[in-house]
C-alpha cells in the first residue's frame, strides 16, 4: 500500500545533490540502491551541519538499523535533486529520519522514506544516549 506522497513544504531542511552518471542503471535510471545512499548522505549532512556532529572524531556515531524507500517517480542523470529531511521521532539513542526527494522546482516527492540511526559508542558499540547538545539542535528539526 502507498503512502500519500510527502510534499516539499513539509521539510525544513534540504540537501542539493547532483546525480552522477555512474547512478543509472542499465534500464536509464537511477538505480533504486542509490536512492539509500541520497538518504544517508542527507541525514548525516543534517547532523554535521546543524548538529555540530563530527563523524570521524566523534565517540559515538549513527549506525543504520532500519530504512524504507516508497519509490513515485524516476530519477536520472543528469539531474539536480534535493533531499528534503525531517526528524520523524527523536529517541534517547535513536533518531528517525522522514525523507523526501524532490526533483529540482517539483513539490511531489519522487520518493520518500525513513531511515533510523541508533547511536553507539564508537569503539564498544553499544548503545549510548544522544547528546543534550546535539538534541537541542535537531528539536529544529522535528516533524509536526
Amino acid at each position: 500500500m502507498k503512502n500519500a506522497i510527502k510534499q516539499r513544504q513539509q521539510y525544513n531542511f534540504f540537501l542539493p545533490i547532483q546525480t552522477r552518471w555512474a547512478d543509472n542503471d542499465m534500464f536509464g535510471h537511477v538505480n533504486n540502491v542509490t536512492y539509500y545512499s541520497y538518504f544517508d548522505t542527507a541525514a548525516n549532512a543534517l547532523l554535521i551541519e546543524k548538529a555540530g556532529f563530527k563523524p570521524q572524531y566523534s565517540p559515538s556515531i549513527g549506525l543504520v538499523v532500519s530504512s524504507n524507500c516508497q519509490f513515485n517517480q524516476e530519477l536520472s542523470y543528469p539531474e539536480i535533486i534535493e533531499v528534503g529531511v525531517a526528524i520523524q521521532k527523536l529517541g534517547q539513542s535513536s533518531i528517525t529520519y522522514d525523507l523526501a526527494i524532490f526533483k529540482l522546482g517539483h513539490d511531489d516527492a519522487a520518493a520518500q522514506g525513513n531511515f533510523v540511526h541508533v547511536f553507539v559508542d564508537r569503539t564498544t558499540r553499544k548503545s549510548t544516549a544522544i547528546s543534550n547538545e546535539m538534541r537541542s539542535a535537531l528539536e529544529d528539526f522535528l516533524a509536526d
